[in-house]
């Protein structure tokens, strides 16, 4: 995995299978970011500010704040 980040708040940079850290809701005042692979987009909006909602392989539910690539 690069460094290089996209951000999460545009769908089209989000596909299923990719790589992103997202901030799940009782992780939103810390703003700790949980790493892993997208199973589910769940927002249907081509933007959100706050990062587009997904769904991990490992079931956890948070907006994401960066692509990793």
């Amino acid at each position: 995995m690069g460094s290089d980040k996209i951000t999460g708040s545009i769908r089209s940079n989000i596909k299923i299978g990719s790589d992103v850290e997202i901030v799940q809701k009782h992780h939103q005042r810390s703003g700790e970011l949980t790493e892993g692979t997208v199973k589910r987009i769940l927002t249907n909006s081509s933007k959100h500010p706050h990062g587009i909602k997904v769904q991990l392989e490992t079931g956890e539910v948070g907006r994401v704040k960066w692509v990793l690539t």
